[in-house]
């Protein structure tokens, strides 16, 4: 393979990672509401601070040029997040036992 094949892989490479990069952080800007709700419980938010600490620390489980575990941990968080705040959603609600 010739440069330029490397050079494409890589500019695709990049602009996937950044295209993740930004969904990621409109998500965790969506999650900055949550984290107001008082009825989500103080572990899913601190889970969440945790994994935003891991994120930008220069600690790492792959090396810094690889994102992937700094994105998956990220996007766990914002997973338990999301299904604590739609338990205490369910919760709140008049219906609810």
């Amino acid at each position: 393979m010739d440069t330029t094949v490397w050079l494409t892989l890589a500019t695709v490479l990049a602009v996937g990672l950044a295209i993740a990069a930004a969904v990621l952080l409109v998500r965790v800007f969506k999650a900055r509401r949550l984290l107001l709700d008082a009825g989500i419980p103080l572990h899913d938010k601190a889970l969440f601070w945790v994994a935003v600490a891991y994120t930008i620390s220069p600690v790492d489980l792959i090396p810094d040029p690889v994102y992937l575990d700094d994105i998956g941990i990220l996007l766990l968080a914002l997973r338990a997040l999301q299904a604590a705040a739609t338990a205490a959603r369910a919760g709140k609600e008049p219906g609810a036992a």
